[in-house]
């Protein structure tokens, strides 16, 4: 999956003869992860620039690229596609450096053109991201960005807690990493990139929610997309959680005698619900267990007779 980011930054352009036209083209960054008004890549992370094109002509775009206010590179490409492409300007650069960097765009209607229709210039910013479990700052932040982004439900404090391990946890599973809470070069190579989301099995099942036993995930899903990914918990194998389609019968908030938290049941004794130990493997007595710093969040998302489906 890969990610359109609108820049801030003013296409500079008028069309010829009509001052309220729409602009010829409008131009962004379309990698990497937005903080604000900023847009930020992986050191090393190839950088895509495009945009959507109102004219019909045969032209090409360039790109200057400037670091430290020296120009280091220079691409072009020809439009592609028709009016309204999304790829109609397709550039890319390579961000070797850490820092700022300054892209001026310009576009021509043809070959022989001597002033660009348009032109503007967009700013990429550069880091090499390093965080551990709690520390703070713009690494952590842009990794929980990345994260929100694709479903992980993490906060976007900066500060990395507990819940943005669980997050990271979440979506380590979910792409056959190792089990743990801390993220590594790939982790975020993957996240600046848009990747790494999870894919649903049932799309089309409108809002329900998803349990992927092999990876140990609990996913709500709405609109043929996830839109909140957990790190769960299920049955160990002398007491495996049923399989199958199911629909929630009937929901107890509060901590039961067992040290339920939050109880979402859906077929007999079975439930989604908080618990003091989750680990990364399956481990309980058959239900799907979430952190208790989750429970409650989730008990309100699931509505009783909807749907959960249970798969390997």
């Amino acid at each position: 999956m890969r990610r359109t980011l609108a820049l801030t930054a003013a296409l500079v352009a008028v069309l010829a003869g009509s001052a309220h036209a729409a602009p010829p083209m409008r131009i962004h960054v379309a990698t990497g992860i937005r903080d604000g008004s900023r847009v930020w890549v992986m050191k090393g992370q190839r950088v895509l620039i495009e945009g959507t094109r109102s004219f019909a002509d045969q032209g090409y775009a360039t790109a200057g690229i400037f670091f430290k206010n020296k120009e280091i590179a220079t691409t072009r490409s020809p439009l592609h596609g028709k009016v309204g492409a999304a790829n109609g300007v397709f550039l890319h650069f390579t961000a070797k450096k850490a820092g700022t960097y300054k892209a001026v765009v310009k576009v021509f209607k043809t070959a022989d053109t001597i002033a660009p229709v348009a032109t503007t210039s967009l700013g990429v910013h550069v880091i090499k991201p390093k965080a551990h479990f709690g520390g703070h700052g713009r690494a952590v932040r842009l990794m929980q960005e990345g994260l929100r982004a694709l479903a992980y439900v993490t906060p976007v404090s900066g500060r990395y807690d507990d819940a943005t391990g669980r997050a990271v946890l979440a979506f380590r599973k979910v792409n056959g990493m190792a089990r743990v809470e801390t993220p590594s070069t790939t982790v975020f190579k993957k996240l600046f990139r848009g990747q790494g989301g999870f894919k649903l099995k049932y799309p089309k099942a409108g809002r329900h929610v998803e349990f992927d036993w092999s990876r140990q995930v609990l996913v709500f899903a709405q609109g043929g997309r996830p839109i909140r990914i957990y790190h769960a918990s299920s049955g160990k194998p002398s007491t495996p959680t049923v399989f199958g389609t199911f629909h929630f019968y009937s929901k107890t908030p509060g901590t039961n005698s067992e040290g339920m938290v939050d109880s979402n049941y859906f077929i007999r004794g079975y439930a989604v619900h908080g618990y003091f130990d989750v680990p990364s493997y399956a481990a309980s007595h058959g239900c799907i267990r979430v952190p208790i710093p989750d429970a409650a969040s989730i008990f309100n998302w699931i509505r009783l007779g909807e749907t959960i489906f249970v798969y390997r």
